[in-house]
């Protein structure tokens, strides 16, 4: 039970601040939605939960967002809590783009662009087609299933294909399966990097001989992959061919992009669409109007790119679904100096989350911001860091 805590005058990061709540990080690991709930409604924009010695700093609004997210020399990505050691297959795997900063990010940025430009995202989309038509030809009408389930496998295997190749599909599966388990973990055992167990220190092993056996699946189908990389058009090729000045991406680089991708992209994107749909099945005034968009302006073909601005209904829906349930409920970073941050002042490696979930859900900023309506996108434009 998250509990209020005093103000302790004598920490500098906590002057002229906002109470401080003692509580257990697990309970944020469990629920993070329900915990940073109350910190909000308990302390406003800006909180700190504290265990033992240790701190996080949670914000909530834009002011704060933009504050953290508008300055990258100050506050540092950190999507992985876990590097493991020097020279660690853990180490090397979350060394990927969201796990990078200033120059390092920018560089690696410039060579991943060329995987989603417009012409590579055509290149995936009969993938896309041929994938998600595979799984609704088993789809029955009347039978229940279970839809997250089937959004997960379908991501799981649109997401490995692209990454890896659609000519090695149950290689690339099986790799996407491991990297799905491996980010799994992460996530499950990441909080327990500031306040260490007996039960964290059982899981790190176990990560840690996951990362070795995942680096070397991934270094099995780079070297596959360059055999072929001038005309594959998955996005390994992809990036087997990009250079600039400094050369281009090695292997070791290559092994770290790949695990973040696929981390950013497959149950982000599975828990989208699972979202989309049950708001589309508890609001049928919503899906009537969409589906009828679909049909007229389709003609019963699946969309491509160049049909996104004819679907204003279609962008609506995914942008209120987003606002309501996004894939993920926060992100974090670090402090790499000591700063100010609203009326705190923080002095570094203070870890930093901040909440698209209740950015979302603050009244101020959406009417009724629990409300799953789509039409508010006509009227609204929200800022960035809104």
């Amino acid at each position: 039970m998250i509990r209020r805590g005093t103000h302790q005058e004598e920490s500098p990061s906590e002057v002229s601040g906002p109470p401080v709540t003692e509580g257990s990080f697990w309970e944020f690991t469990a629920d993070p939605v329900a915990c940073m709930r109350r910190l909000h409604a308990a302390h406003g924009e800006i909180a700190i939960m504290r265990e033992a010695t240790q701190q996080v700093v949670f914000v909530f609004g834009p002011r704060l967002n933009h504050a953290v997210l508008s300055d990258p020399q100050s506050y540092h990505a950190r999507f992985f809590g876990i590097r493991g050691p020097r020279n660690s297959a853990q180490r090397r795997l979350t060394a990927g783009l969201l796990s990078m900063n200033e120059e390092q990010h920018k560089r690696q940025r410039r060579l991943l662009l060329g995987s989603f430009s417009r012409k590579a995202i055509d290149g995936y989309h009969a993938r896309l087609v041929e994938a998600t038509e595979g799984m609704l030809a088993g789809w029955q009408a009347g039978e229940t299933r279970d839809v997250h389930r089937d959004m997960t496998g379908l991501m799981l295997r649109i997401t490995s294909t692209i990454l890896f190749g659609f000519d090695q599909g149950d290689l690339a599966c099986e790799i996407g399966q491991m990297i799905e388990r491996w980010v799994s973990l992460n996530h499950e055992i990441g909080i327990g990097a500031l306040v260490p167990d007996d039960n964290f220190s059982r899981r790190y092993e176990e990560l840690l001989s996951l990362a070795d056996e995942l680096e070397q699946r991934i270094q099995q189908m780079i070297d596959l992959r360059r055999r072929d990389s001038a005309v594959g058009h998955d996005m390994l090729s992809i990036l087997l061919r990009a250079h600039d000045d400094q050369g281009g991406l090695t292997d070791e680089e290559l092994i770290g992009q790949a695990c973040v991708l696929f981390g950013a992209a497959h149950l982000t994107s599975a828990n989208t669409l699972s979202w989309t749909l049950l708001l589309l099945a508890q609001h049928p005034r919503v899906a009537a109007p969409l589906i009828e968009e679909l049909l007229t302006t389709l003609d019963g073909q699946p969309p491509g790119l160049s049909d996104v601005e004819r679907l204003p209904q279609l962008d609506r829906v995914i942008k209120e679904s987003m606002r309501v349930l996004p894939a993920s409920s926060y992100s974090q970073r670090i402090t790499m100096c000591p700063v100010d941050l609203g009326p705190l002042h923080l002095p570094p490696r203070t870890p930093i989350v901040f909440s698209q979930f209740i950015t979302h859900h603050r009244p101020d900023l959406y009417d009724d911001p629990e409300v799953f309506r789509p039409a508010r996108g006509i009227d609204i434009d929200p800022a960035p860091s809104a």
